[in-house]
């Protein structure tokens, strides 16, 4: 797994051992961040079950001006902390160290612009973590939510809870949900 652009593009990045986290693949991480590259410059953005924080460091070398990786995986959490430090962006991260769905209300911005979770497939963590992020007042109209989530996941109760679905990316083996809030 590698940086695939930016300021710390092709730098390897260590992954956590065993089988605690699913890395995103680079191909599936090139295909997001192309569909987001005009919305990355300047955002702040949200890692949500981070792993090795790949996507949220993808983030940073790409222009995010800050990006917070929630993970309570101690294995996980050190291998943020050594990428973090090894691309040289650990100024502009965050590390939260908890539960997903109680990391959410100690996120202090105004506004966020971007919110990645990738939650294990089946746990029905990303409707806890939705519902939260819907009562969120950082979580704003221009906020894109997305999930990854298992190819078979329906999205269609997340309407109940103020959402909309933009769109559905999806893959061999996944896809992701980009979701926002109804105006």
């Amino acid at each position: 797994m590698r940086v695939i652009a930016g300021i710390a593009r092709s730098l390897p990045l260590k992954t956590p051992n065993g089988m605690q986290t699913r890395p995103t693949s680079d191909r599936i991480k090139e295909t997001l961040f192309n569909m987001l590259q005009s919305d990355i410059p300047g955002a702040v953005f949200v890692d949500v079950f981070s792993g090795s924080g790949g996507i949220g460091i993808e983030a940073l070398s790409r222009g995010a001006k800050k990006a917070y990786f929630i993970e309570n995986d101690a294995a996980a959490i050190q291998c943020i902390s050594q990428n973090l430090s090894f691309t040289k962006l650990e100024d502009n991260a965050i590390i939260l160290k908890q539960d997903a769905v109680g990391a959410i209300h100690n996120i202090y911005e105004k506004t966020v612009d971007i919110i990645f979770m990738d939650p294990p497939y089946a746990s029905g963590l990303e409707k806890s973590l939705l519902i939260g992020f819907s009562n969120m007042k950082y979580v704003t109209e221009d906020t894109v939510l997305i999930v990854e989530a298992d190819l078979k996941n329906d999205f269609a109760w997340t309407k109940e809870y103020g959402y909309k679905i933009l769109k559905e990316k999806c893959y061999k083996t996944n896809k992701h949900v980009f979701l926002m809030r109804e105006e």
